[in-house]
């Protein structure tokens, strides 16, 4: 069996959150088999730098030499370099066995200030380098530097890749973390291709440039063009930056294998919910919960975004006499409905991934209090026209008038309104723990 290569040049970060260690995880994750030659040792850690030692020009040069000559590599990624000697050898080595792509990552300053690269080994970079780059991948400030400009919006970022270009390089993706409002990526091989995503929580995370460069080279190793090669770079980092991991005192790290964790448990997700349909199909005389208009179970992946991450049953699940049935197995996408309620919930715990409807009525709500359950209700007669007005706002609307500033609640229900059933949602970790606690409603009906 084969992989595509990448070789990483960068150096090594001992908290692991960036530098190679985070390249040789995110190529490995993405598909492609990672070499590494180190540069320099970084004492780091999530709280900053602490100090810098380069290596030896002559072993770095050993290590070029011992991989290249051996590996079919596709790609080359660079990170930190360090100083103008490993530039200058690294250019030499790239043209000699004719690497056919290059992402140039141009590591500066790490995000606590301390200097990546010595300030005469700059024009080394863009001398040597650049001129051999598929792509460079420079965050703000570091395009700020390269393109002599001060960048505050879109076009100045389009002007300033348009320099940057200039020097050498076939494409350009400048990272916009750094600006004001809704963040926006630059990718600009002679035309424009703008990326954007809302703003995330955790934006400030240790290593999201690494992951992004070695995500992008792994995808161009694949055989990837570029364009579609920084779209899945993109998805895996803005899946690292939601499941960041709290790994230190410092900042959180971005987690490289969240995509792929989100990923694996598509299967999962389905097979829970298959298992909590048949624990409430089970419950003799259960289908009286249910609404006039039906009831669902969903179930959404970890750090789901879309309704086509939530999985829940088409068609709804129904009544059929005292019991309960369903139109169709489970599968993604299938109930915009309970997925907004979901993805709204997970908005203030990303732990509560699953949640059903079930009838309102006043004692059904003193069951759940008497449960020890926590209640939460919202008023639809107190919801603003324009949230009316534009489908599926109405469950994100209820579902922030109900929590508030609070904690997360185990039931969110509303009284109904001019042709809106009264309903009651349960919330949950999982459909399993969802359907329990329908069961001990149901189970309390007579008591």
């Amino acid at each position: 069996m084969r992989r595509p290569v990448v070789l990483t040049v960068a150096g090594s970060d001992s908290g692991g959150g960036a530098g190679v260690q985070a390249d040789l995880k995110t190529i490995t994750l993405a598909g492609a088999f990672a070499a590494s030659v180190i540069t320099a040792i970084t004492v780091q850690n999530t709280q900053g730098v602490e100090g810098v030692e380069s290596l030896p020009l002559a072993v770095v040069k050993g290590q070029l030499e011992a991989v290249l000559s051996d590996m079919d590599v596709r790609v080359v990624k660079t990170g930190m370099l360090w100083n103008e000697g490993v530039i200058e050898v690294l250019a030499d080595a790239i043209q000699r066995y004719g690497i056919r792509d290059v992402v140039v990552d141009p590591v500066m300053v790490a995000k606590g200030g301390e200097r990546l690269l010595e300030k005469k080994a700059q024009e080394a970079l863009i001398a040597k380098l650049f001129p051999l780059a598929s792509l460079v991948t420079p965050n703000i400030p570091e395009a700020e530097v390269l393109s002599g400009m001060r960048i505050e919006g879109e076009e100045e970022m389009l002007e300033a890749s348009r320099r940057i270009r200039a020097l050498g390089p076939k494409a350009v993706l400048i990272k916009g973390g750094h600006l004001k409002g809704e963040p926006v990526d630059l990718l600009y091989d002679g035309e424009p291709h703008f990326f954007r995503h809302p703003r995330l929580p955790k934006e400030e995370v240790h290593g999201t440039g690494c992951v992004l460069a070695s995500a992008i080279a792994a995808e161009l190793a694949k055989g990837q063009g570029l364009l579609e090669a920084v779209g899945a770079a993109r998805e895996l980092v803005l899946a690292g930056i939601k499941g960041a991991l709290e790994v230190g005192k410092g900042r959180a790290v971005v987690d490289p294998y969240a995509l792929t964790e989100r990923e694996l448990e598509r299967g999962r997700v389905l097979e829970v919910l298959e298992a909590a349909f048949e624990r409430l199909s089970s419950e003799e005389g259960i289908g009286w919960l249910l609404p006039e208009v039906g009831t669902n179970l969903g179930y959404a992946l970890p750090l789901a975004s879309s309704p086509e991450e939530v999985a829940a049953f088409p068609g709804r699940i129904v009544r059929l006499g005292e019991g309960v049935g369903r139109v169709a197995s489970p599968r993604f996408g299938a109930s915009r409905h309970i997925a907004s309620l979901i993805l709204a919930v997970m908005q203030y715990d990303p732990g509560l991934r699953s949640a059903m409807n079930i009838r309102y009525s006043v004692k059904i709500i003193e069951i759940c209090s008497g449960l020890g359950l926590s209640v939460k209700e919202f008023d639809r007669g107190k919801e603003p026209p324009e949230i009316k007005a534009e489908e599926g706002k109405s469950i994100p609307w209820g579902v922030r008038e109900a929590i508030g500033e609070g904690p997360v609640p185990d039931v969110i229900y509303d009284r109904g309104d001019w042709g809106k059933e009264p309903m009651v949602r349960i919330l949950g970790h999982d459909p399993l723990e969802v359907v329990e606690k329908a069961i001990e409603i149901h189970r309390r009906r007579d008591g």
